[in-house]
């Protein structure tokens, strides 16, 4: 009499969809076959998988859950039981590392349809059908590439939706949800036209209680993949990062075509975006060694020259030191410098003395391209004080009745004064006290310089979003902060 062995199922779905078996008839087929040979299979040791790729074993749960039982001490499994080898693995890599480690543990590995003979022959047989499921899996893969790839570029959506939109129905393009399209115009507002860095940005929607797609607080990255998206002008964006380690792609690998669903901001605001991340961005390993030293660097400047004060470490000292650029290149005939241990605590006490006070002097900066609408509306107004005087003429030499006249004249009338009211509302928006807005930027900037968790570069941005420049006077021993506010 044969020894009753104990077994476990191992049941996976394929993400391709094209297995003619469904879990419950590869469950009801691995039964019978261990009642057959004498299996036991406990209900706890049927692993089922559904809809998850078989390429990598480490992205499938129920598959290493059996793994580290079948290696557990106890060793409580004899056979593992598959319906195919390639439901097992399509990996032979990993098939064979797998494989040999269950050796070690006296656990088999059987596949009801693809029965083996015993012996070398078996074993080639067995690698062979493992080579022909790798194979078929990156054919399937290759074709699987192609076809979203056609599919991107006639523009159809096939990432899941960012924050702003929802798929209805699968194979729709993304609707926008408005509420959270909301936020993705806040969020290119702060960036766009009021200069706040990804940073403060995410702080500030934190402040507010808003949440990212997934219910959790912004970050900066979120900020920042957020702006980069290029869904929000109505684009639909594909194959831009890696599928396992999410690294970006070389750009000409992207595909980015124009979309079906409706865009949340306008072409022109999303490139104003691109725009100023193209100019800020700063790749990894590739700036110089010597560049951003320091987060005050290109913030510090000569009272004499107006260049730049560079950031230098001195011998036997931990403070950096600053000094003036274009006396290191002969271009300054004044040695101006200043040690980091005295510079930092001016900034620090600036910075503390305007968040007490609520005092603080400041510029504001505006865009040259930007036009406010309340000129553009004038121009409107003096139109119709034109048109109000060709009625009148009209009236006057007998084209119009009287009636026609009056009836003209209170048309446009009702309209200057519409206009006027939206003239009136736009100057007050453009004249409105900047001050606690520019007092809160001050705040969240003075919180990012302080913060030891965040590195000089993001430091070095915060610090240029409020402060234009500081003036050093080593002479005069004078320190000057120039606020702005754009």
């Amino acid at each position: 009499m044969r020894k009753l062995q104990i077994a476990a199922l191992y049941i996976r779905v394929s993400t391709d969809k094209q297995e003619e078996l469904s879990p419950d008839a590869q469950k009801r087929l691995l039964l019978e076959y261990a009642s057959k040979n004498d299996m036991s299979v406990p209900e706890e040791f049927i692993f089922i998988e559904g809809g998850i790729s078989g390429k990598k074993a480490d992205k499938r749960p129920k598959f290493q859950q059996m793994i580290a039982l079948a290696k557990s001490k106890d060793q409580p499994i004899d056979v593992i039981l598959v319906w195919k080898f390639s439901r097992f693995a399509r990996n032979q890599e990993e098939s064979i590392v797998y494989k040999s480690l269950l050796k070690k543990n006296n656990v088999d590995v059987v596949s009801i349809s693809e029965p083996l003979i015993d012996g070398p022959f078996g074993s080639l047989i067995e690698r062979i059908i493992e080579w022909m499921d790798e194979y078929y899996s990156i054919r399937l893969s290759g074709e699987v590439f192609r076809g979203m790839s056609e599919n991107a570029l006639r523009g159809g959506y096939q990432a899941s939706p960012p924050l702003g939109y929802k798929v209805l129905h699968s194979g729709e393009p993304p609707v926008i949800i408005p509420e959270e399209a909301e936020l993705i115009k806040l969020i290119f507002q702060k960036y766009v036209y009021e200069g706040y860095t990804f940073y403060q940005i995410a702080k500030y929607m934190n402040s507010l209680g808003y949440k990212t797609k997934s219910g959790g607080d912004f970050e900066r990255r979120s900020i920042e993949y957020i702006i980069q998206n290029p869904t929000y002008a109505g684009y639909s964006p594909w194959n831009r990062t890696e599928s396992e380690t999410k690294k970006a792609k070389d750009k000409s690998e992207w595909i980015i075509e124009k979309g079906e669903h409706v865009p949340i901001i306008s072409e022109d605001l999303f490139e104003q975006a691109m725009q100023r991340f193209t100019k800020e961005y700063i790749p990894k390993n590739a700036r110089p060694e010597s560049e951003y030293k320091h987060w005050l660097s290109g913030v510090v400047k000569c009272a004499h020259c107006g260049r730049s004060m560079i950031a230098s470490k001195v011998k036997h000292s931990q403070y950096m030191h600053f000094s003036c650029n274009g006396y290191a290149k002969g271009k300054c005939k004044y040695c101006n410098s200043i040690s980091e241990s005295k510079l930092l605590p001016f900034i620090f006490d600036t910075l503390t003395k305007v968040i007490t006070t609520g005092d603080v002097e400041y510029s504001v900066i505006r865009k040259r391209e930007e036009i406010p609408e309340y000129l553009l509306l004038e121009q409107q107004l003096l139109k119709l004080i034109e048109k109000e005087k060709r009625v009148k003429n009209a009236y006057l030499n007998g084209v119009d009745t009287l009636e026609e006249y009056k009836q003209n004249k209170t048309l446009i009338q009702k309209e200057q004064e519409s206009i006027q009211a939206q003239i009136d509302a736009d100057k007050a928006r453009y004249t409105e006290d900047t001050k606690p807005d520019m007092l809160s930027r001050i705040r969240s900037v003075n919180d990012i310089i302080h913060n030891n968790n965040i590195d000089n570069i993001t430091k070095n941005k915060a610090i240029k979003s409020v402060i234009e420049k500081i003036i050093f006077n080593k002479e005069e021993g004078l320190l000057d902060v120039y606020f702005y506010y754009s």
